[in-house]
């Protein structure tokens, strides 16, 4: 297998609405209609969102809500959920939701499932239904949703019967890979969180693919986590704000996303570096050069389709110029 040049591959934003240290998520949400409409002029091919729950750093919790208001306020690019999370919610209303969406903005919504509660387990109760809404039960659950979609139930969605909405998996594990494959559907990995297991889980999932009425071949998407910055030492010195973000989550004590301090030795002790340091393996960080080569050499080991772009930057102007670098960067990677 051949790996693709950047130039290649269609490049996109995964958005989780950053609530900032001393912000509000109405301005996360303001941040995040800038950052899709400055996207589209980028050439980003996808702008998805998120779906967390009770993550005082995370405002795009009504993720359906979120993606409506991106679609208006854009044209061209694609919108979507990076993901959903399916089991918080009855398939009849995710197809409805996405079947308005749809309707109102035809040929431009994706529909990026997850398995995962998005959420702490106390949470994960106040959201979900009842025992069919666990994890496991994610294969029926997308079953019942699919089956709205191509009008095969007693029960219509409408809006949403009948339109060709693209569905993908996505996951952080090897449970997703194998069903996506099996039900030949796009496959998106969550490298930017889960690095170590995104080689093997690619790997599954394309020796596994059954081809499907929605796709012939396999065709697989990974998110990174990228700062970019015109010079090197700016940009780390941004992505400490990303890594105090792994560090409330290594504490279970999760908070808004902080600003960027010049020692992370000061924040972290040596058990949470690491562990911080291991998920974000993957993440990409640095000078134009240094970005250019980290996405090239995650492209060479993964033969992804597509890449997706995950930026936790406190400070929105610098998370701006970030995006723009990267856009510049597939644009003119060989």
């Amino acid at each position: 297998m051949t790996a693709k040049t950047l130039r290649e591959i269609p490049y996109s934003v995964l958005d989780l609405s950053p609530i900032t240290e001393g912000s509000t998520p109405a301005q996360s949400l303001q941040n995040t209609l800038d950052l899709a409409r400055h996207a589209e002029r980028w050439g980003y091919h996808r702008y998805w969102l998120a779906e967390h729950h009770n993550m005082p750093g995370i405002a795009s919790a009504a993720t359906s809500v979120v993606i409506g208001r991106v679609a208006a306020e854009t044209s061209t690019i694609r919108v979507g959920s990076g993901g959903i999370m399916l089991p918080n919610h009855a398939p009849l209303l995710i197809a409805e939701q996405f079947g308005t969406l749809e309707s109102l903005f035809p040929g431009r919504v994706d529909l990026g499932l997850g398995r995962a509660p998005g959420t702490d387990q106390l949470t994960a109760r106040a959201l979900r239904r009842d025992g069919r809404s666990s994890g496991q039960f994610f294969p029926e659950l997308l079953a019942e949703l699919r089956s709205y979609f191509a009008g095969e139930s007693r029960v219509r969605a409408i809006p949403g019967e009948g339109l060709n909405i693209p569905i993908w998996l996505l996951g952080s594990s090897d449970f997703s890979a194998r069903l996506a494959a099996e039900l030949g559907l796009p496959f998106a990995f969550a490298s930017h969180f889960s690095p170590e297991y995104t080689v093997p889980a690619l790997r599954l999932y394309r020796e596994h693919f059954q081809p499907s009425d929605v796709l012939d071949q396999p065709h697989t998407m990974i998110g990174v986590n990228v700062v970019a910055a015109d010079r090197e030492e700016e940009a780390h010195r941004l992505a400490t704000s990303m890594q105090q973000q792994f560090v409330s989550l290594v504490r279970n004590q999760p908070g808004p996303l902080q600003p960027p301090v010049n020692n992370m030795d000061e924040v972290w002790n040596e058990y949470e570096k690491a562990a911080v340091m291991r998920q974000l393996s993957t993440s990409v960080i640095g000078a134009p050069d240094t970005v250019y080569e980290g996405l090239h050499r995650l492209v060479k080991e993964t033969h992804a389709d597509e890449i997706i772009v995950n930026a936790q930057i406190f400070d929105h102007q610098a998370r701006l110029r970030s995006f723009e670098l990267v856009s510049e960067i597939f644009q003119s990677g060989s």
